[in-house]
């Protein structure tokens, strides 16, 4: 049977807009999470002002992340943000992407969370990112990403669902998080339309339109 706990993330900052000024004290970075002493849980309910996510301890990826893109002005840069894990969760971290070809793939893109530094910042957890093909994330990955900035700046709010799909034989690293297999990208438009895109995790043959998939 899974067990499922909903943790309720508060730390990880808030989507209303603040004042750029405000100090803000930065979640603290490099925390092992080897230190826990529970057991790991295959279904982690998490719950932020920026995201939910089912996080998977077992194979240290997300299940799945759901999260709405806004109409929103930049007022942050990542320049100089490291990602960092959480101490009450076991997740991968930088040993899981040393000398590979995996990239930290935001599921929550940064890119749709910089109106402020808490924003911006909340989307650099390792909750946050996925083990993805260096080709794909920054290539029709990033492509459709910002596509959904354009129709939220056009049409209004978008809720996006990704959904990892980690087929029987799909890689598992020495350093023991699992690599997924693919990636489901739903996003649901504001007068109830729907369009869905399949990412296998590989170097991407096409644009990010040849990927969209019938919605079922």
């Amino acid at each position: 049977m899974k067990k499922y706990i909903l943790i309720s993330l508060v730390l990880l900052g808030s989507c209303q807009k603040e004042n750029k000024n405000t100090s803000i004290t930065e979640p603290k970075e490099d925390v092992s999470s080897t230190t826990l002493t529970r057991d790991r849980i295959d279904s982690l309910l998490v719950s932020t002002s920026i995201f939910d996510i089912s996080y998977n301890e077992i194979y240290e990826q997300p299940n799945w992340v759901k999260y709405t893109v806004r109409d929103i002005v930049k007022n942050a840069d990542r320049d100089g943000m490291n990602f960092y894990t959480v101490d009450s969760i076991y997740t991968s971290d930088d040993n899981d992407y040393y000398s590979n070809r995996w990239d930290r793939g935001h599921m929550a893109p940064a890119g749709s969370f910089n109106d402020s530094y808490a924003n911006l910042y909340s989307t650099f957890t390792y909750l946050n990112v996925a083990l993805q093909y260096d080709d794909l994330n920054r290539g029709a990955w990033v492509g459709l990403e910002s596509q959904i900035r354009e129709w939220a700046d056009e049409l209004g709010d978008i809720n996006v669902e990704i959904y990892l799909e980690f087929d029987s034989d799909h890689i598992i690293l020495e350093s023991g998080a699992h690599v997924p297999s693919a990636f489901f990208k739903f996003v649901n438009f504001p007068d109830n339309s729907k369009k869905c895109y399949y990412f296998p995790n590989i170097s991407p043959d096409k644009t990010w339109q040849e990927y969209e998939i019938e919605c079922d």
